[in-house]
């Protein structure tokens, strides 16, 4: 990923399922889509470090669901119709059903997702179109095109961030 192309300057903290206290000292914004297999890995292999960083109000989490136009992503693009975002909890945990149901969902036509969504997973349509169209114009604002990206102040980075490095952004050392 060429994060030199990325105005960090231009990604808020609006707009999002924020996770954990506003008065956080730190603030993640997460660009995720929920068919990308590396939003995946992220979401995995953050999960325990960022869960005890928003549990000890240290870190605030802002997951941005990001619809893309690849065809490979369009299947994600469903399912943030799905997520309760306006719940940061629910939502929380939706989007964990969401991951660790990516292979069955995966390769489905874009209505049998929504259908899946329902029916499998117990989801129901949000009317979170505003929201959604707001990330997408706040991503190309910022020239982010990859998923997932996050950003703490300055710090730009994706899955392939090693822990050490990432519990030293967040000031957790």
């Amino acid at each position: 990923m060429d994060i030199s192309v990325i105005d960090a300057k231009k990604v808020t903290t609006e707009n999002g399922i924020k996770i954990g206290l506003d008065s956080a000292p730190k603030k993640i914004v997460e660009f995720m889509n929920l068919r990308c297999p590396y939003s995946k890995q992220w979401f995995e292999e953050s999960k325990e470090l960022l869960v005890e960083a928003v549990a000890q109000g240290k870190v605030q989490r802002i997951i941005k669901l990001f619809d893309k136009e690849k065809e490979s992503l369009q299947r994600g693009n469903v399912m943030h119709h799905y997520v309760s975002w306006s719940e940061p909890e629910k939502a929380l945990g939706e989007i964990q059903k969401i991951y660790d149901t990516q292979e069955d969902w995966g390769q489905l036509s874009l209505d049998e997702v929504a259908v899946y969504a329902e029916e499998e997973l117990g989801l129901k349509e949000q009317l979170n179109q505003v929201l959604v169209d707001q990330i997408i114009a706040e991503a190309n604002s910022a020239n982010i095109k990859f998923v997932p990206t996050c950003v703490v102040e300055k710090a730009i980075f994706d899955e392939n961030i090693q822990p050490e490095e990432l519990r030293n952004i967040l000031d957790l050392m």
